[in-house]
């Protein structure tokens, strides 16, 4: 396995299924590419004639990425992925893989023109003899998943467009589609691409169709900017949101139309009656802001125990999630079990997005020197991160001996990154399924540390973290390892929180 490949399935996780691509406007990033394909194979371990045809094609890989040859990255990926899946990869397999829906808009008013492209994301070995044409079909969304997956019904059918030639990279097979009286709804639209000699491929991109929602969205610009500053983002979160979707900059399962639209029409309902919705609130709570330089809104989760009261300092967690998942993970997931402990034990806790799902906190992990674009996604992650916490901070009365950071796998790593590059801010810290330099345990040794790891997790090996206790231990640090026996990337998680509020609860900084 090359070099790359093997850091980054030791560094990454992916705590939540990262969507189909074949579905998804936004491609999946590289890192997640790969750990997805490195973590199906450490959970196959292949031998013999499909080892040998792995090797072959993580050689070819190796070559790509030493010259930064994205396309075909991804292509070689897809071509794992099938090989691992026990099936031939052939020409007009190739060719299918290449192919994607894509649009101006993923979030839909129907009232507006509308056009849809089929375009590729590498340039396969096949190049069809004749022109192709497509066939769009709008239908819900399907059913199930897998083998027992069914196509949703049809809403609507549209003429064949047939293009000048195969759809490449740089010239795609546009269609215009008609979609007035199409009514609010979750949809895909599915292409039937052919050529002379039948069906090539069926590539598909979820939709979602609002009429109004551009008007919608215009009302709420136009409110926030006369809003209080601590709530424009609050109001202007769902119309941000939508229109990265729209981009193609964000996938579109991580963002909830009804729900983030609605949220904001309740803030400004308030706003509108000179009230702040957060005004002693407490619970569960989401709120936005704009990040500074970006200059986009970011959403971040925040648990305030019920027994909160401005005149009582109260710890803080800071939790920061793996690899394809967000804000919401450490609240929904694990079987929601944090903001439960931390209602319990008097905690409260924040869950910033860091910038994007696959930010890595400003670590860097896969970043080459030379990319640009990468390395301020990993600045902004990492300034998430520390803008969410100051926004905490000023709204509530924490204690400054007890701020704590806890993260998983990409979170995890995250975790001992931030606590080496800032270790006078943490009380201790919780690593689940983590990985880091070893190097880098000096600057860390005067925060206490609560480490978890499974010795059967296909995503993460446990050498990762193995390593950092060694170096840790070296440099007289306070450490808490436990090895699960056979556990996975992400089962080790729930059942050792509560033991993490314990050691928490023995360990405070002795100045703020």
């Amino acid at each position: 396995m090359n070099t790359l490949i093997r850091r980054v399935a030791l560094a990454v996780l992916l705590t939540a299924t990262v969507a189909d691509v074949a579905h998804a406007q936004a491609l999946t990033d590289l890192t997640s590419l790969y750990v997805g394909y490195t973590t199906r194979k450490n959970q196959l371990k292949p031998q013999g004639e499909l080892k040998a045809r792995l090797d072959t094609i993580e050689l070819a890989l190796a070559a790509a990425t030493r010259t930064s040859q994205t396309e075909e990255i991804r292509r070689l990926l897809a071509k794992g992925n099938v090989v691992l899946a026990g099936r031939a990869w052939t020409d007009s397999l190739d060719f299918v893989t290449s192919l994607r829906l894509r649009s101006e808009q993923q979030i839909i008013d129907p009232r507006r023109s509308y056009v849809l492209r089929v375009e590729q994301v590498y340039t396969p070995t096949l190049r069809p003899a004749h022109a192709l044409s497509a066939r769009v079909t709008l239908r819900k969304r399907p059913v199930g998943t897998g083998a027992a997956m069914q196509l949703g019904d049809v809403v609507k059918d549209f003429p064949v467009v047939a293009g000048n030639g195969a759809p490449t990279v740089t010239a795609p097979l546009s269609m215009p589609l008609d979609l007035r009286g199409v009514p609010d709804g979750n949809y895909v639209f599915y292409a039937d691409v052919t050529d002379s000699a039948g069906a090539f491929a069926r590539p598909a991109l979820a939709v979602i169709v609002r009429d109004g929602i551009e008007e919608h969205a215009k009302a709420l610009e136009i409110a926030a900017a006369g809003a209080p500053a601590a709530l424009r983002g609050d109001l202007l979160y769902a119309v941000d949101r939508m229109r990265n979707v729209n981009r193609g900059q964000l996938q579109l399962g991580t963002f909830d139309t009804d729900r983030e639209f609605a949220s904001a029409d309740s803030v400004l309902a308030a706003v509108k009656a000179n009230k702040d919705p957060y005004a002693g609130k407490t619970g569960d709570i989401k709120r936005h802001y704009v990040l500074d330089g970006a200059n986009e809104v970011m959403p971040y989760r925040v648990y305030v125990p019920s027994n909160y009261t401005p005149s009582k300092a109260m710890p803080l967690i800071v939790v920061l999630h793996g690899l394809g998942a967000t804000e919401d993970s450490f609240f929904d997931g694990y079987g929601r079990a944090l903001p439960r402990l931390a209602e319990a034990n008097g905690y409260i806790v924040v869950a910033p997005l860091g910038y994007r799902v696959d930010g890595f906190y400003g670590s860097g992990v896969g970043i080459s020197a030379q990319d640009a674009a990468a390395k301020k996604k990993s600045d902004y992650s990492e300034a998430d991160v520390l803008q969410s916490l100051g926004l905490v901070r000023k709204s509530y009365t924490i204690d400054e001996h007890r701020i704590y950071l806890v993260g998983h796998s990409m979170g995890a790593i995250g975790t001992w990154y931030l606590a080496a590059k800032y270790p006078a801010m943490w009380a201790g810290l919780g690593v689940f399924s983590g990985q880091s330099n070893p190097a880098n345990a000096d600057k860390m040794k005067s925060i206490p540390e609560f480490v978890v790891h499974g010795d059967a997790d296909a995503t993460v090996n446990v050498n990762g973290s193995r390593t950092m206790i060694t170096a840790l231990k070296g440099a007289g640090a306070d450490v808490l390892y436990t090895e699960v026996p056979g556990g996975s990337h992400v089962s080790v998680v729930e059942p050792n929180l509560a033991a993490m509020f314990e050691f928490f609860a023995a360990h405070k900084k002795q100045s703020p």
